[in-house]
């Protein structure tokens, strides 16, 4: 069996687990190398993931001889460099999302992958990869509900969790580009079209942290896309209860729900409480299966040379969805698409 070589980039809560899906549950790939600034990160990919070719530094990493492919779960304001620093040493590159926090980066991405038309470039938008989101497009191909016009997206994670994206705000670009950018993606993916307008609309409800660096721990954006249809998408980092990510796509003959209410598993508990599901507590938990899923894909789609559907111009048009988003959060008005364009 051929299998690809791949670096991995970052071993940080999120790229720790991209690194044993690779290494452990990938049939066709080996992880060959790992790359963190952090000196214990780089101690539990050898001890874990038995990795032995081990990296301070980002551009040494990508002379290792054997490589073909890189990982990229770094720090969202470096993904675009390192998406290019990539490209020009011949490395297929898989990097999380978002492509950038600034429209400029993404199209200079875009621009330089032009000159690497042989190389496989995607971008993780892992939850077209959940088995459940991924039969909801098919019913709607199928034309099961007709043509979708509203879709009501949301992510939220549980409250624990806020101190530490305190921290990373600076980093991530905030609620929009952290969260958002996922329930952009569906609603551009469900309703196929793209957004004209938007009105964004939150605040610092409890975590008042958030809102001395100039972000939020409660929004709600309102979107019309240039066909007429409507989205409104939700993020929140207040739940007491557990990850609670849903999507709801209205149609012109029926309706699509995924995920709500946010059960863990079909389980049903009936106590003294009353009656009741258990959440799960993180995103990973929900969404496991469809980040093992997509990096599978990226895997075949370089040995197979087909080109992935999560690709640069996707994530490119996601950004700038979800910089309007930040803009009239900021402004508290209106943002027309076209008026933020560079």
């Amino acid at each position: 069996m051929k299998k690809l070589n791949i670096g991995l980039a970052g071993l940080g809560r999120l790229g720790k687990e991209y690194g044993k899906n690779i290494q452990f549950k990938i049939p066709n790939a080996n992880l060959v190398a790992v790359c963190s600034l952090v000196e214990e990160e780089l101690a539990y990919a050898k001890k874990e993931l038995e990795v032995s070719d081990t990296y301070s530094n980002y551009e040494s990493m990508l002379e290792h001889p054997n490589m073909d492919a890189v990982v990229i779960i770094t720090s969202t304001n470096s993904h675009a460099e390192h998406i290019i620093k990539a490209m020009q040493s011949g490395l297929h590159v898989f990097c999380e999302k978002p492509l950038s926090i600034d429209i400029e980066n993404c199209l200079k991405v875009e621009e330089e992958a032009k000159k690497y038309s042989n190389l496989i470039v995607m971008i993780g938008f892992n939850r077209r990869y959940d088995p459940s989101y991924v039969d909801a497009k098919k019913t709607i191909i199928e034309n099961k509900v007709g043509k979708p016009f509203f879709v009501r997206s949301q992510t939220v994670d549980k409250d624990i969790w806020a101190p530490f994206q305190v921290s990373f705000v600076k980093t991530s670009g905030g609620v929009f580009h952290d969260f958002n950018v996922h329930d952009v993606d569906l609603a551009r993916w469900y309703i196929g079209s793209e957004v004209k307008r938007l009105w964004s609309q939150g605040g610092a409800y409890r975590f008042k942290e958030f809102g001395d660096l100039g972000d939020a721990d409660n929004t709600f954006v309102f979107c019309e896309f240039e066909d007429g249809s409507m989205a409104l998408l939700g993020a929140s980092r207040t739940s007491s209860y557990g990850h609670d990510t849903f999507t709801e796509i209205i149609g012109t003959e029926g309706k699509l729900t995924i995920g709500n209410p946010p059960s863990k598993n079909r389980v049903q508990i009936s106590d003294k409480h009353g009656v009741r599901n258990e959440c799960n507590e993180t995103f990973y938990d929900r969404f496991k299966d469809s980040f093992l899923i997509q990096v599978q894909d990226f895997v075949n789609s370089v040995l197979e040379g087909k080109q992935p559907e999560c690709n640069l111009e996707n994530a490119t048009k996601a950004t700038i969805v979800t910089c309007a988003m930040t803009e009239s959060f900021k402004t508290k008005g209106i943002v027309e698409i076209k008026d933020i364009m560079p």
